[in-house]
């Protein structure tokens, strides 16, 4: 562990898995897609991809992986929201980890894709990003791909105010040895534009 509270742990002591899967249960129940991030990763990748769902919560988007055919593991540090996961998918591989202590894990490299989605990027532990950035690169096969998901601005994030840029992203992603392919304003692919509140990329590691 890296000794410092990740900010998620900050707002949420921890506890939050079986409030967090009722949230999307009612939103579910109301008609909305919970599925976009998971279709937007499965347009990206062959039949049958290893995906590394980094910060996966309780499951929904590796799930949803698992049934469309892939194989998923999925980190969180949050053992309450992994509890809701073993639960609800028992024969998946959910991992319980510090995402910048990624190599503790033991994990087999050669992912086709890791995702980092749900604002995990701007909710790790302040000072830790970039050392998260340069793990899950390191976990990739060459060619492999980085999706994340995150707000940049208080009306897309459960914070006071975004603690993280792209400008900031960008930068520790080049460091780690990955290129920006694409990047959208949602999950469904819609443009992005300077200024967006939501930006989901798309960063490659080189294939040679």
């Amino acid at each position: 562990m890296t000794g410092q509270r990740d900010r998620w742990a900050e707002l949420t002591g921890g506890q939050a898995g079986e409030e967090y899967a009722q949230r999307f249960a009612r939103l579910a129940e109301s008609g909305h897609d919970m599925h976009g991030e998971a279709a937007f990763c499965a347009a990206l990748l062959n039949p049958a991809a290893r995906i590394l769902d980094a910060g996966c919560g309780t499951g929904r988007i590796a799930v949803r992986l698992a049934e469309l055919g892939h194989h998923c593991t999925g980190v969180d540090i949050d053992s309450s929201m992994l509890a809701v996961a073993r639960r609800d998918a028992p024969a998946q591989e959910w991992l319980l980890g510090d995402l910048a202590r990624l190599e503790d894990l033991g994990l087999k490299p050669g992912f086709d894709l890791a995702l980092a989605a749900g604002n995990v990027i701007p909710l790790l532990a302040p000072g830790t990003e970039s050392a998260v950035v340069r793990q899950l690169a390191a976990v990739l096969r060459p060619g492999g791909l980085l999706v994340t998901g995150f707000g940049l601005d208080a009306a897309h994030l459960p914070l006071p105010e975004p603690p993280v840029t792209l400008t900031e992203f960008d930068h520790w992603c080049a460091q780690a040895g990955l290129t920006l392919r694409q990047r959208y304003a949602t999950w469904s692919g819609d443009p992005y534009d300077q200024g967006c509140g939501y930006a989901v990329s798309v960063h490659s590691r080189p294939a040679t």
